[in-house]
């Protein structure tokens, strides 16, 4: 696979806008080696919990377990019935208690806290550690933190700038258009709210999933050290791993959409619902539908409309967008 382009004119208050609009990822070198929690990273993991813990005001995280024997994977059980791992609630100074007591061990469970919000978990951490080139957009701001793990190929709606603060992280990265060679799982039972490629990306079985060698082709990969950062765009795919025994990153989502769209799986949801089972026909009839009021780019399309008469055809507004939601809602409650 090949790498991913990286770029190193880039620091916390200024991150060029082509940057955060550009279509393909791009590594970050060195965006926050200026954060104080990087460069306690670089003294070691103790001074890493040291400092993350004069922020910690008792929340209760989530934390996953895995066993040792699945090598880091938290994936589904044999018989898709569940999961490898298990769920519990942790104390955030009792994880990170845990993860040094393991640090020297050549054999342990894997251990993860995901998406978990830093201004509630640790508040006051982002004065100094923070991208105020990404305040206009008021981001989502979360932490994950972990020994060695991997984490299936999943995609975000949301941009994504993921920075690696403690230990060495790896995502293999594909393009939206790789869906079909994915192999993607369940969309309503998922190991943490995406689904997943099902594909083992260490060990690929090729007669289950043979398209995979085509995702392979325009696969990209992205090594983070201490102090990198990656822009990663809406909807490509990643697959994470956490490299060292002791990892921690800080991700930023935004959505550059208007506020008034909803979550466009909803509307993913809702064709599965009133269209997947439609005669073969019918189904092409609303591909065109689809094509013409959704899809098509072209400006001038509904140019012979007088625009007052638009109607839910202008979702900008938020009187249609009002007009749609009610509309939704009055025959989904039939």
């Amino acid at each position: 696979m090949a790498k991913v382009k990286q770029i190193t004119a880039c620091t916390p208050t200024n991150i060029p806008s082509d940057v955060l609009t550009s279509n393909e990822p791009i590594i970050l070198k060195g965006l926050v080696d200026s954060w104080p929690i990087v460069q306690a990273a670089n003294e070691s993991a103790e001074q890493v919990s040291t400092y993350l813990k004069q922020y910690y005001q008792g929340l209760t995280v989530g934390m996953g377990v895995s066993d040792d024997k699945h090598n880091g994977r938290l994936f589904y059980n044999e018989d898709f019935s569940g999961f490898n791992f298990t769920k519990q609630a942790a104390q955030f100074d009792d994880v990170l208690a845990q993860l040094l007591a393991t640090q020297d061990s050549a054999k342990s469970d894997s251990l993860y806290v995901g998406s978990t919000q830093v201004d509630k978990l640790l508040p006051g951490f982002r004065v100094d550690n923070d991208l105020a080139a990404l305040t206009q957009h008021t981001p989502l701001v979360s932490l994950w933190l972990g020994n060695e793990s991997r984490i299936a190929a999943h995609h975000d709606t949301p941009s994504n700038i993921a920075c690696c603060v403690a230990g060495k992280r790896r995502f293999t990265l594909f393009p939206p258009a790789q869906l079909s060679n994915l192999y993607i799982g369940p969309l309503d039972f998922t190991p943490a709210g995406q689904a997943i490629s099902l594909v083992d990306f260490h060990q690929p079985d090729f007669e289950r999933f043979p398209k995979f060698k085509n995702a392979i082709e325009h696969g990209l990969v992205a090594e983070l050290s201490p102090g990198d950062a990656l822009f990663l765009p809406s909807m490509w795919w990643h697959h994470v791993e956490a490299l060292s025994k002791f990892n921690l990153l800080i991700n930023y989502w935004w959505q550059t959409s208007n506020a008034q769209m909803g979550a466009p799986m909803d509307a993913l949801m809702h064709a599965l619902l009133n269209i997947k089972s439609l005669p073969a026909e019918q189904k092409k009839a609303w591909s065109e539908m689809f094509q013409h009021y959704i899809f098509n780019d072209d400006a001038n399309a509904l140019s012979y409309i007088p625009t007052e008469q638009l109607g839910v055809l202008n979702p900008q507004s938020d009187k249609s967008s009002r007009q749609i939601r009610s509309m939704l809602l009055n025959k989904l409650n039939r």
